[in-house]
């Protein structure tokens, strides 16, 4: 096999592991749904609960970074203090070490290897994914995930081997690893690089272990580079965050003090703390990497410590973590204070238009993101809905102050709806990256409409202030009867708004029907045809100047337009429901 060959074979089986890791942790928040969600929110009593909590989440999502997510939207939503999702990240910190420990048994030892099965599972998971029923291709994607990432490792170790396994590579790793203190540094800096190349810590872990456990580095490097890829997964977060909310640039904020904290004590007692990793170690029967010189050993001693080198590389990936939160779980009101000093909330105004609940750049799977677009629409629903309030205070404003003021908040909203509807739909746009089910596809299409109808609304509110500008500018003032009529109008408006607001909130299985939104929008249709009717026998009557019907009327229908988006709402919501 020729070099290029040999290199291309590493990149491939680096994207198969990396593919695979993907694949396993979307199968599994598909099978999880909303019910991790359910769990984390009552789950965070106290303290030790939200450490647990973290730990389990993250174990079995395989992602931080989607415990992370949910953590955002959950502090968005008054659902969680910060305290406590800093506490929960601590548990998370915790739950990835699991991730290494499956990699470590994967490189076998003496007796069994994970990597073995990987081909015969993809059988399995071959004819799960085939079945009707969607639980059991969220299974069968897990499977697929699980094989596709063990054997993309294996294959990692075995081309890298072939690669590697070569004088000039071993003097010139032999030199970088020749400078002591400047070369644990070195290390890590390479840690925490890789870990932003690939946007995985995960995949530098096993790089790591593959490096280690062929002797191209000695076990000093590797727990620095373990370091580094801690540094690299908290720059990788607070990088996704900056396009973000406050909660989420705290969030990230609190992640990345955690671990730089825990890699400068580690650094400081860098070799005690090898010292003690070696002797827990060697408690379990193996060779104490810490001491123990590979090159001058013995060849059984070879054996026995390259057979637990990816073992000890898990367990320091799990003390450093463990020691860490059980020293910052203390500290815990330091750490909001800090990152509450590091991202301040904005002034009041300074930031109402951003979303609350998602964020840009930070997208999980696509049942997961659903789930945060459909909270993100029932405050998007409720912001629209405070244009009835401007629209009164500008249809009875007694001066032409009272009115522009009035007027001004009909057109910051419309421009808060405008960019609300263009971040929503780039998270959409973003989530469908993400495979995605029948149920899901559909519902992601009713929330393109949803929000293009909220964003009418917004527009309908600045129509309604550009109508009633133009009637001052031409003299005409509403009489006291028309005024108390187009608030009653409004008031139907705004009946129709609660209806929306309640079927947007209503879990979709459980939204029977949309009875209450076709019923106010009854209202508001027959109340302008009697004011239509009305309008026309005063202009017969001469009750009043022709010139102010028509801007009357213009504001009436267009108060009634507002009714059919908020039908629309109603009626995209209810489509998306399975069986209809």
């Amino acid at each position: 096999m020729s070099l290029f060959l040999r290199i291309l074979t590493l990149l491939g089986s680096l994207g198969m592991f990396l593919y695979g890791m993907s694949l396993m942790s979307g199968g599994l928040q598909k099978m999880a749904g909303d019910r991790l969600r359910t769990f984390m929110a009552k789950m965070t009593s106290n303290t030790f609960k939200c450490i647990l909590t973290g730990i389990v989440v993250t174990a079995l999502v395989q992602s931080s970074t989607a415990t992370t997510l949910m953590l955002v939207s959950f502090v968005n939503a008054g659902l969680l203090s910060l305290a406590t999702a800093v506490a929960v990240i601590m548990g998370a910190n915790i739950g990835t070490t699991v991730t290494a420990w499956i990699f470590a048994l994967s490189f076998g030892g003496s007796s069994f290897s994970l990597g073995t099965i990987a081909v015969p599972l993809m059988f399995f998971a071959f004819v799960l994914i085939s079945a009707s029923k969607k639980k059991y291709n969220n299974l069968g994607e897990f499977l697929m995930g699980f094989a596709l990432l063990f054997l993309g490792l294996t294959t990692l170790r075995e081309t890298s081997t072939v690669l590697l396994d070569n004088e000039p590579v071993r003097q010139f790793l032999g030199t970088l690893t020749g400078w002591g203190g400047l070369s644990i540094l070195l290390f890590m800096v390479a840690g925490a690089c890789m870990t932003l190349m690939l946007q995985s810590s995960a995949a530098t872990m096993a790089i790591t272990m593959v490096l280690v456990a062929n002797g191209y580095i000695p076990f000093e490097m590797a727990a620095a580079m373990v370091l580094g890829e801690n540094i690299g997964t908290t720059i990788t977060s607070n990088i996704a965050a900056s396009v973000a909310n406050v909660s989420a640039k705290r969030t990230a904020r609190a992640h990345l003090l955690f671990n730089v904290f825990g890699v400068f004590w580690v650094c400081c007692l860098f070799h005690p703390f090898l010292g003690l990793l070696g002797n827990i170690v060697e408690a379990f029967g193996f060779p104490n990497p810490a001491v123990t010189d590979f090159a001058a050993a013995d060849e059984a001693t070879r054996a026995a410590l390259v057979a637990s080198l990816p073992y000890s590389v898990a367990t320091l990936h799990t003390l450093f973590n463990i020691i860490n939160t059980c020293v910052l779980v203390w500290f815990v009101p330091v750490i909001v204070k800090i990152v509450t000093w590091m991202v301040p909330s904005p002034k009041e105004g300074k930031e109402p238009m951003r979303l609350k609940y998602i964020s840009a750049g930070t997208v999980g799977t696509a049942d997961m993101a659903l789930a945060s677009v459909k909270m993100e629409l029932v405050r998007f629903g409720d912001l629209c809905r405070k244009d009835i309030n401007y629209i009164r205070e500008a249809i009875s404003a007694g001066s032409q102050e009272d009115f522009e003021k009035a007027n001004e908040s009909l057109i910051k909203y419309e421009e808060i709806t405008d960019r609300m509807e263009h971040e929503i739909a780039a998270y959409l746009n973003e989530a469908t990256r993400n495979e995605m089910s029948h149920d899901g596809v559909i519902r992601i299409r009713s929330f393109y409409r949803i929000i293009g109808e909220m964003e009418s609304l917004g527009d309908s509110g600045e129509s309604i202030g550009k109508i009633l500008s133009r009637a001052w500018a031409h003299g005409q003032k509403f009489t006291e009867d028309m005024v108390r009529k187009l608030d009653k109008l409004c008031t139907l408006v705004d009946e129709a708004y609660e209806a929306m607001h309640t079927n947007l909130a209503t879990p979709l299985v459980q939204l029977e029907d949309i009875t209450n939104a076709e019923e106010a929008e009854e209202k508001v249709n027959a109340y302008r045809d009697t004011l239509r009717e009305e309008h026309l026998s005063n202009v017969e009557k001469s009750n009043y100047p022709y010139e102010t019907g028509a801007f009357y009327m213009d504001v009436v229908n267009s108060l009634e337009k507002m009714g059919d988006f908020i039908i629309n709402i109603s009626q995209a919501q209810i489509s998306a429901k399975p069986g209809k």
